[in-house]
């Protein structure tokens, strides 16, 4: 069940974790044991490295005069994929060598006496070295780099040569990873046509128009996470799970947390609840008239979902949502995947420290950090394509929208990493408060889709398979056949897709679930069309959506515009008012807004045609 890791979550993964802690003095340390503490060892590691390298000249000399054996090189590896590395013996012989030394060098670390923890890391440092060493990053030895050269008398150098230019100026000197200049937010991203019909000073509400002429009676909040852009959710037409909601009859309302900046450094968590989830909640119930609102969130958006639902049941609210599906999302972070590596004490004080500066912790910063993790993949494979050959990167929308990151504040990401990746408090009844609340998520009874991804080194599968043991209603659990960030953009007709799917009882470990799941080709999609629709009330007339600025809105495009509600478009609701319409007690934010939004008696509210217009210019974020 082990997959590689998809590029695209690379990226993403990397940036979760926001620092990396001490990855050269865990190699150090690695070898320090084995140098000092285990002599021995290390000179029989020694005399095995000399072995591989005497057989690797020999299998040279073979093939110098005929004789050696033709099986593939490194196959797999993209990096000596061109048939030049193959067919010279020369160059097939200096990319043996340096491959027969990185898996020794992998298996040296592998036998230290150290720590689980300081191990990972000390992979993560030899993988960075290794990466950076490959002879495929030697342009007069990489045979595609000279034979492109040739081809183009020397063009290929000059044009490479630009672009490392334009990057040195453009691009913090990293080479581009993907061409985005085909891509618009609003045009062919992000582009299901909506309003937005609420505004406060970390969200904008998005409302869905109906493209069916009848809907369940129960509409859908997306939570998407608040490392990036919500519209992974909505990426592009015909690849959008918003879109495809909404084409299959359900009215969806989609969350879009505005860049953080240096205002918002004592923004936490809790702020997170109440000002984003909760609120949320409130104003789709508002502008609906539900009393019923299902949850759909994604990675960090999922476990704030789960948290919410259990601060509502906490609060004897929990019949406000109806059902939730979580996708790649960890709640139980004893399974923390690769991340986990770099959230020990030590580390999350360094990115405290970091933070600190700022207020957030920026976004580009952790590109240009992290981009180094993943070395081969996501540097010297541009540096390959793009500085040496003088080609451009592939136009690709999960990569540019992974280039479109966001900030996080400082005091939310201090207690999230610490809450989740150093306690995994989640689990724990009563461990863990927001909004002066102790959350139990055995007090969770709603019926739960729960999607994992069989790719993803972010949200391990196992792990998210977790949160089945943990809350106390019915759960189903599917697993996709893709990564972290491509498990969410699953539409069907793709032959290679498939998923796994079973009922996940509580006692019923992972690996007995997966034994006894069916897997179905094609996309789960279409499998949480069905259990959803199951689950969302009858079909009837789609509600009247008030007037708005058009989606995305101004959140997702930086922009920041003054606090905004909009009213129902069939009644209005008193701004002194402390309940909606449905009877339930607005959140603490949503209250707020309503009043700043309320007519006074000194300034009566002016008549408008068409869309409100937003007190106050926007301004860039």
């Amino acid at each position: 069940m082990d997959a590689v890791q998809p590029l695209e979550d690379a990226v993403y993964g990397d940036a979760v974790a926001g620092e990396s802690g001490s990855l050269d003095s865990a190699l150090r340390t690695a070898v320090t044991q084995l140098t000092f503490r285990h002599p021995d060892q290390m000179a029989t590691a020694m005399g095995d490295l000399a072995r591989r390298q005497a057989a690797v000249g020999a299998d040279a000399m073979q093939r110098l005069v005929g004789r050696g054996a033709s099986d593939p090189l490194a196959p797999g590896d993209n990096r000596f994929a061109d048939p030049g590395w193959q067919r010279n013996p020369f160059l097939r012989a200096i990319a043996e060598a340096y491959l027969s030394g990185a898996a020794w060098a992998g298996e040296l670390v592998d036998s230290a006496p150290i720590s689980d923890r300081v191990r990972q890391q000390a992979r993560f440092s030899l993988r960075m070295v290794l990466d950076a060493a490959a002879p495929s990053n030697v342009p007069w030895i990489n045979p595609a780099v000279v034979k492109e050269a040739y081809e183009t008398a020397g063009g290929s150098l000059f044009a490479g040569f630009s672009n490392f230019l334009d990057d040195l100026a453009h691009n913090g000197g990293r080479p581009r990873q993907v061409d985005a200049t085909g891509f618009e937010v609003g045009t062919n991203m992000a582009a299901t046509p909506g309003r937005v019909v609420f505004r406060n000073r970390l969200i904008e509400l998005l409302a869905y128009e109906p493209q069916t002429e009848l809907v369940h009676t129960q509409p859908i909040l997306c939570s998407p996470p608040w490392i990036n852009r919500y519209y992974i959710m909505d990426l592009a037409p015909g690849r959008s799970f918003v879109e495809y909601a909404v084409q299959h009859g359900f009215t969806v309302f989609m969350i879009s947390y505005r860049n953080p900046d240096d205002s918002m450094s004592g923004t936490t968590w809790d702020d997170y609840l109440q000002l984003g989830l909760l609120t949320a909640i409130d104003q789709v119930q508002t502008l609906t008239g539900s009393d019923v609102v299902n949850l759909v969130g994604l990675c960090l958006g999922g476990t704030m979902s789960t948290v919410g639902l259990a601060y509502l049941a906490a609060h004897g609210q929990g019949g406000r949502v109806g059902w939730m599906t979580v996708t790649n999302t960890l709640v139980d972070f004893s399974v923390p995947g690769e991340l986990g590596a770099f959230t020990s004490e030590v580390d999350i004080r360094k990115l405290e420290g970091t933070m600190r500066k700022k207020g957030f912790l920026p976004g580009s910063a952790l590109a240009q950090t992290f981009d180094w993790l993943r070395g081969n993949d996501l540097v010297w494979n541009y540096v390959v394509n793009n500085w040496y050959m003088g080609k451009k990167p592939a136009a690709f929308d999960l990569l540019a929208w992974n280039g479109d990151s966001t900030n996080m504040p400082a005091a939310m990401h201090s207690q999230y990493l610490r809450a989740c990746y150093l306690r995994n408090a989640l689990i724990d009844p009563g461990a863990f408060a927001i909004e002066g609340t102790r959350i139990d998520l055995r007090r969770i009874r709603q019926d739960l889709y729960i999607l994992g991804a069989q790719a993803d080194h972010i949200a391990p599968w196992r792990g998210s398979y977790l949160t089945t043991q943990h809350v106390g209603g019915s759960a189903r659990y599917t697993l996709t056949s893709s990564g972290h960030i491509a498990g969410i953009v699953n539409p069907p007709g793709n032959p290679k897709a498939g998923y796994w799917t079973a009922p996940a009882p509580r006692g019923l470990s992972a690996d007995d679930w997966f034994a006894g799941a069916e897997r179905s080709a094609g996309s789960w999609w279409d499998d949480w069309i069905s259990w959803a629709s199951e689950r969302s009330g009858a079909m009837v007339p789609p509600p009247r959506l008030p007037e708005g600025d058009p989606a995305p809105g101004g959140y997702v495009r930086g922009v920041v515009g003054s606090p905004f509600i909009a009213e129902p478009a069939q009644r209005r609701t008193s701004a002194a008012s402390r309940q909606s319409p449905n009877g339930h007690t607005m959140s603490k934010e949503n209250r707020r807004v309503r009043r700043e939004a309320a007519p006074t008696a000194a300034s009566p509210r002016p008549r408008r045609r068409g869309r409100p217009r937003v007190e106050g210019s926007p301004t860039p974020d």
